[in-house]
């Protein structure tokens, strides 16, 4: 070979051996990005926290511990609230069960949602909400959620689009019906698609089987085998303290027994001929209610219990509220009790009482202990704030607001121009929140031109003085902004609408 060829030869091996480390390199390269990229999902997806969603039924903004209710032991509750963040002007969805709970699940406000009053439907439960594939349970489903509702749903019959299947529950026991949920003994619950006949019970002759206690269990079976089931989503629409006023007799009823003073209640009791509907009688609807409270405060400590056994407490998320205010149904007497705090209005008023909720958010490590929050949300807001969480947008036609930044205190939390709830119920109520601004019309069947109240929840959170004279341009732009909030209904209609 010659020295030219050899020159030749070796600059191409050089070129060779140049090529292939480079080739190397950029091999490696890509391998690393891919770990990398592999160990940024897997960081994201760890990230991302568990859900625990409990909502209690008719419990009052005063009837919990951390917002001073001194008659009745809430000490988990108080715990949560003592090691999470309490929002103190937070609200349900509106003043009665279905809609609110529809308000929750469609990131919709009142005035927009299908689903706006309880109609009950044959042959069991309330009217389905429509299957749009865009439900709160159904976008956590898409972003990788195991997803569990125990307790009450009432959003649609087995089998219609508003089933929990239907609208994103891959699991599901409890009661269908709302209405059959007065009975805390019931002859049937629904596990997903099959009816549990509760032989025990017979047909509403005995007093054997707890409801609430059989779904209980079924949540704390659901984080034994979370393991295999992260993330999850846990709904649990749990039925205390709605009427009936009937508890166990344990340990706890028997602790408020003779506390208080008691007018038994007469009611539709359990037996021969007795029917799903209706509530038993309560000789001490006092202690019956207090140990009603005390119970789902029991729940909530085995379910943190639970959690801190598995090792999930540190990357759990749980939110406690109520879906509206206290009932007076069936013995129960919120006014012995103060269950609304300072605030005006029952279960059904749109007033504070019916619609302000107690709130906590509890996520160890992300949610800064013992802190409060003014931040002014609503049901509608659980929809974005959770697809936040997990990694994925919401639907953008929706009304509620993400307040991951609040839970955080990291970032910028946008905010309602004003908040909106109607009423399909007592004549047809409207409200509206701007600010300190609260206006509230009633009789709204008749005309929708009825009459505003106004107060301002500032200077008079109990709203006591209606300012409404006083004040007839706040006035004139609260009455524009229920007629854009509002969008009028076929299947539930205020009363001036039905020609």
């Amino acid at each position: 070979m010659s020295m030219q060829e050899y020159r030749i030869s070796s600059v191409r091996y050089k070129k060779y051996v140049l090529g292939f480390l480079l080739l190397l390199g950029l091999q490696l390269m890509q391998v690393t990005s891919v770990v990398q990229a592999q160990s940024t999902k897997e960081v994201k997806t760890a990230a991302r926290p568990n859900i625990i969603f409990l909502l209690a039924d008719d419990l009052g903004f005063g009837d919990v511990g951390f917002n001073g209710q001194a008659k009745i032991r809430t000490p988990y509750m108080d715990q949560l609230a003592a090691e999470g963040m309490q929002f103190e002007q937070f609200y349900a969805g509106t003043s009665v069960c279905a809609p609110s709970r529809a308000c929750l699940l469609t990131g919709r406000h009142s005035g927009h949602t299908y689903i706006r009053g309880n109609k009950s439907t044959p042959p069991e439960g309330q009217e389905p909400m429509p299957n749009t594939a865009r439900s709160l349970a159904q976008c956590l489903q898409r972003a990788g959620y195991q997803t569990a509702a125990f307790g009450k749903w009432g959003l649609g019959f087995i089998g219609t689009s508003g089933s929990p299947d239907k609208q994103g529950f891959d699991d599901f026991y409890g009661y269908n019906s709302q209405s059959l949920a007065h009975r805390y003994y019931p002859d049937h619950l629904w596990d997903n698609d099959q009816k549990i006949v509760l032989t025990s019970n017979g047909k509403f002759l005995n007093q054997s089987a707890y409801a609430p206690d059989l779904i209980q269990q079924r949540a704390l079976d659901f984080l034994d085998h979370s393991s295999e089931r992260k993330p999850f989503f846990l709904f649990l629409p749990y039925i205390l303290p709605h009427a009936e006023l009937v508890v166990p007799d344990d340990s706890i009823f028997a602790s408020y027994k003779g506390k208080f003073p008691e007018a038994p209640y007469k009611g539709l009791d359990y037996g021969p001929g007795a029917s799903n509907h209706g509530y038993a009688s309560q000789a001490y609807p006092h202690a019956a209610f207090a140990a009603m409270v005390t119970r789902l405060d029991l729940y909530l400590g085995q379910l943190m219990a639970k959690l801190k056994e598995k090792g999930l407490d540190k990357n759990t998320l749980i939110i406690f509220t109520s879906d509206n205010g206290p009932h007076i149904e069936g013995g129960a007497d919120p006014a012995f009790f103060q269950s609304s705090g300072i605030y005006r209005g029952v279960k059904r008023d749109l007033y504070e009482g019916g619609i302000r909720e107690p709130f906590v958010a509890w996520w160890p490590g992300v949610i800064k202990a013992g802190t409060k929050s003014n931040h002014m949300g609503a049901f509608w807001d659980f929809l974005p704030t959770f697809m936040e969480l997990a990694g994925l947008p919401a639907p953008k036609d929706i009304d509620g607001l993400s307040f991951v930044p609040s839970l955080t205190g990291k970032g910028t939390q946008q905010n309602h121009p004003y908040l909106y709830w109607e009423l399909h119920e007592d004549g047809g109520k409207q409200a509206l929140r701007e600010g300190d601004w609260k206006a509230v019309r009633l009789d709204v069947d008749k005309t929708q031109n009825a009459p505003i109240q106004l107060y301002n929840l500032k200077l008079d959170p109990s709203e006591k003085e209606d300012v409404a004279n006083d004040h007839p341009d706040i006035v004139t732009r609260f009455r524009k902004l229920m007629a854009e909030a509002h969008h009028p209904s076929v299947l539930f209609p205020f009363g001036y609408e039905v020609k």
